[in-house]
């Protein structure tokens, strides 16, 4: 019997609605709300190194962007956290899917 083949928008939708994928994006937006945050309310005699924590929660997809010039390198932390959590959700998915088939056949 073969699985029923799926489109590419349905396995992108897949791979991103799971808990693994959620939870990473919600980390990588809590530290943006953060970084926001700092930028415009907390008042700094020097500059502020708490934007770089977005590169790093995003790296190192957003670090190829890095040196592009403009807005660009945060485009490259949006980037790089939708491909970060796809590589997360089909991870979550492949180990979901080994331990429900190791499963399926200790109990046959």
């Amino acid at each position: 019997m073969t699985a029923p083949s799926r489109n590419l928008p349905q396995s992108l939708r897949r791979y991103l609605t799971n808990p693994a994928a959620l939870g990473y994006l919600a980390v990588v937006a809590a530290v943006g709300v953060w970084v926001g945050l700092d930028t415009l309310l907390v008042e700094q005699a020097d500059s502020s190194f708490a934007g770089v924590w977005l590169f790093a929660v995003t790296a190192p997809t957003s670090l190829l962007f890095s040196a592009l010039p403009g807005v660009l390198p945060f485009a490259g932390v949006a980037v790089g956290a939708v491909v970060h959590a796809l590589a997360l959700g089909a991870a979550y998915r492949w180990a979901l899917g080994r331990t429900s088939r190791r499963t399926a056949a200790a109990g046959a």
